[in-house]
């Protein structure tokens, strides 16, 4: 899809007597896009845990493929977003990239209604440590492909393999820059986990 010719879709999939809340994390490997991602949709300024990227990283994060990245989360990120019309509230938070801060990962993890995994595709493998987490704990997640400029293009079947998602895993692709398209890869999740099938009971990976 071309994220840049898509305009922000109605937002009708859940009925107008729902008033919920819901945690929902961000996940992927470092430097994909999630403090991006969540600064773009959140409506209240993002909280951000981030620090300058030091010497003391070197050997320890591979900044391949983001050379021109100075700050990495520590922390968490967090934002608040309404969806149906105010009556259903994202509270999103973003883990940390590194597989350093897993202890961190799973606290904030836990409670979770679901994720949304962003991959890379210059740097697949990166996203498996999530992928591997959220299945030990059962939290049902959708993956988007975050769409850098550079990066190669594959199609679904090929990213499916390389990603060992199941058939019923949903994957769409983003522009994390985008609040549109951002909010476009939230819709896909939120579809997915308030669908009938929703579940911890998401198949493992193969």
């Amino acid at each position: 899809m071309d994220c840049a010719h898509w305009s922000e879709p109605p937002v009708t999939f859940v009925p107008d007597t729902v008033t919920e809340s819901a945690k929902i994390v961000v996940a992927g490997g470092f430097g994909v896009g999630k403090t991006t991602l969540i600064g773009s949709v959140s409506e209240v300024t993002p909280l951000r845990m981030e620090e300058p990227v030091t010497v003391d990283s070197v050997g320890v994060d591979d900044l391949a493929g983001a050379p021109q990245k100075t700050t990495t989360t520590v922390g968490m990120d967090f934002g608040r977003l309404h969806l149906a019309g105010g009556q259903l509230v994202l509270y999103l938070f973003g883990l940390p990239g590194q597989l350093r801060f897993q202890p961190l990962w799973e606290d904030l993890a836990d409670g979770a209604l679901g994720c949304l995994v962003l991959a890379d595709t210059r740097n697949l493998d990166a996203c498996h440590s999530a992928l591997d987490l959220l299945e030990a704990q059962q939290t049902p997640y959708a993956v988007a492909i975050n769409a850098f400029p550079d990066a190669p293009v594959y199609d679904d079947v090929e990213l499916r393999q390389a990603l060992a998602l199941t058939p019923r895993t949903p994957l769409t692709t983003c522009d994390a820059r985008d609040r549109a398209s951002s909010l476009y890869a939230l819709i896909t999740l939120t579809k997915y986990l308030t669908a009938p099938h929703a579940a911890p009971s998401q198949e493992p990976r193969p």
